[in-house]
């Protein structure tokens, strides 16, 4: 797993925790958020052995998400809703597959789990549901107060979904 930002300290008080997730198969974006500050505390990416079956990078992504649960206690876990073009039906089961070992981690460990669609979660951001990915980009950076923009792509979008189940 890579990692952005900041350590491993509990957040009491209000200021709930929030994990936003960029659900994938080959590489599953996470950010831990602090609800009250709007900070990043931790992200990074669970990456899967491509070679390994699909069962195999399942039990992958499942023990990364076990580490991040149980390292914290999360208000709540806030997940891409699926969307896959029609020219790739492929993408969009492999997504699901993904998606579901993300709610069942969630789940296990009683923590709840909320679904939002791209354009919710561009237009909580930056009040148009339909903003391009810089403008998505900017408004992350100016929310959290960040010098730059987070990489790789995963783990920006998934900051991008923890900020929306902050806001929503």
């Amino acid at each position: 797993m890579g990692r952005f930002g900041g350590g491993s300290e509990q957040v009491g008080g209000d200021g709930g925790l929030i994990l936003g997730i960029d659900p994938g198969l080959q590489r599953c974006g996470y950010a831990v958020i602090e609800r009250g500050t709007r900070r990043v505390l931790d992200a990074g990416v669970i990456v899967t052995t491509a070679r390994r079956t699909l069962a195999e990078r399942l039990c992958e992504l499942d023990e990364g998400l076990a580490e991040i649960l149980a390292a914290r206690r999360f208000e709540r876990v806030v997940i891409e809703d699926l969307y896959a073009h029609y020219k790739h039906p492929r993408t969009a089961i492999l997504m699901g597959h993904a998606r579901g070992v993300i709610m069942l981690a969630a789940a296990r460990r009683g923590v709840a789990v909320e679904s939002i669609a791209a354009t919710a979660i561009k237009k909580a951001l930056t009040g148009n549901g339909h903003a391009g990915k810089r403008q998505v980009q900017r408004a992350i950076m100016v929310t959290c107060g960040l010098a730059r923009m987070p990489e790789p792509a995963d783990v920006a979008d998934a900051i991008a979904v923890g900020l929306a189940g902050c806001l929503g």
